[in-house]
């Protein structure tokens, strides 16, 4: 038998025996040999580890690495578990100096390499139809999650503190549309504003179009090479990422523990079951009837999903994200100008969380919505969700935003800060979300447009 295979085998047995002694001290209240416990799961990640090593596969060592991470998150000193966060914030830096150079490269390729201006008008349109379609469709399934759990139920006389919760002040809706556009290009760069870079390669790739073949071509090609580098630094750069997750789930766990869910853990699996109904009532369903291949394209996101899911940072996963969806069939030109459009205006797994979290907080503050009130708060979280981007500590910031404005009705705002308990855990969940149907954003609009091309060979795993 291959030594991986032993591998996998002694992974399950670990986890099988992991679980048992679990559940025997969840539900009989009996603690068996905790010092065996704890060396299953320390024995279970290292034989994860050694698969991923043995098979060569990123996302099973990321899986491997957020085993070891809530471990350490769970089981070493705090004081030590906090500081493997430097992992993750150095990650995040290297995957940020990639996405504006990546953007610009691909996009001017895109734009002008075709000389098909009337193209990007028509992706234009085409993409924000898709957009509003789908995260319309997550925002009433997040209503109805929550209506059925009634997660916020019981919770009217809870204290809550608020006095060491700042927060940024959400944007209006005329600086909301005023910062889609850079004063700046180097300030867009280096403040990381996707949307602005996006704004900008656009604009200066249809200029280029206009100039005649010789004058535009030692633009493109440098374009084109400045593209080709980016995907390999992006190469280099995702032989971290296992750290990276490692990093940053040990210091989750250990800033808040793994009581952390308490009470709200049931809104914790209202999100996480509503988020899987969404792909499956939702996203599965387009891809049928856009006749994307299912199969395929999960082995095409799962990097990026699971990158995404382990350091909740969309960011992180853009890069890969990408290029797997290059890989899958999309042209570079439409990966370059629709996914980057839809971490905007296409997050659903965000606008999925703020329907959900606007009516948890109206159940926690004993206040009973009739349909047409929830019709009209999901109505503003559209128009809201929209400017979501391009505000710091994003998603919270809206849904207090959006509280704030229906008060008149007995939402309170300090229900809301309730959720910041598990915030951390949901974030994985609805940024994990935000990439899986960004990237079949892009596969949708290739499919529009006559381009999609699925014969190829399945993406394959970076390491």
């Amino acid at each position: 038998m291959k030594p991986q295979n032993n591998a996998l085998l002694a992974a399950i047995a670990l986890f099988t025996v992991t679980a048992i002694l679990q559940a025997l001290k969840m539900w009989a209240g009996v603690n068996l040999l905790p010092d065996l416990m704890l060396a299953t799961r320390v024995l279970f990640a290292l034989s994860v580890l050694y698969y991923a090593y043995s098979i060569k596969s990123l996302s099973t060592f990321i899986f491997a690495a957020m085993i070891a991470g809530i471990l350490a998150g769970l089981y070493i000193p705090k004081g030590i578990a906090v500081e493997f966060k430097i992992m993750s914030d150095v990650f995040l830096k290297l995957i940020k100096t990639i996405i504006a150079p990546l953007l610009f490269g691909t996009l001017v390729v895109g734009i002008a390499g075709h000389s098909d201006i009337k193209q990007v008008g028509r992706m234009g349109w085409k993409s924000l139809l898709y957009f509003e379609i789908v995260t319309t469709f997550a925002l009433v399934i997040g209503l109805i999650a929550i209506n059925i759990s009634q997660a916020g139920v019981g919770l009217e006389n809870l204290a809550v503190n608020t006095e060491a919760i700042k927060v940024a002040k959400p944007l209006t809706w005329q600086e909301t549309i005023l910062h889609i556009f850079p004063k700046n290009i180097a300030d867009a760069v280096a403040t990381g504003e996707v949307l602005q870079v996006v704004i900008f390669s656009v604009l200066f790739g249809i200029g280029l179009a206009m100039l005649s073949r010789e004058k535009r071509k030692p633009m493109i090609d440098f374009a084109e090479s400045l593209t080709e580098a980016m995907f390999k630094f992006t190469n280099i750069v995702m032989y971290f990422a296992p750290f990276a997750v490692f990093g940053a789930l040990s210091y989750t766990l250990a800033m808040y523990g793994i009581d952390v869910f308490g009470n709200l853990i049931k809104l914790l699996v209202t999100l996480y079951v509503a988020l899987i109904a969404f792909i499956i009532v939702v996203l599965i369903p387009i891809m049928l009837i856009t006749r994307i291949p299912v199969i395929k394209f999960f082995k095409a996101v799962r990097e990026p999903a699971t990158l995404a899911f382990a350091t909740a940072s969309s960011e992180s996963a853009l890069p890969i994200a990408m290029e797997r969806m290059v890989e899958f069939g999309v042209p570079k030109k439409i990966v370059a100008f629709v996914m980057p459009t839809g971490y905007s205006f296409n997050l659903d797994g965000t606008t999925l969380y703020l329907s959900l979290a606007a009516m948890f907080v109206a159940q926690a503050s004993g206040v009973h919505l009739d349909i047409s009130q929830q019709v009209l708060i999901v109505f503003t979280l559209m128009l809201t969700s929209k400017g979501v981007a391009g505000v710091p500590r994003a998603s919270f910031v809206i849904l207090l935003a959006t509280v704030s404005s229906f008060s008149y009705l007995g939402l309170k705002e300090d229900r809301a800060y309730l959720i910041l308990g598990i915030d951390a855990f949901m974030d994985m969940a609805r940024t994990a979300i935000n990439v899986f149907g960004n990237c079949l954003a892009s596969a949708v609009v290739a499919r529009w447009e006559g381009e999609l091309n699925t014969n190829t060979p399945d993406p394959q795993p970076t390491l």
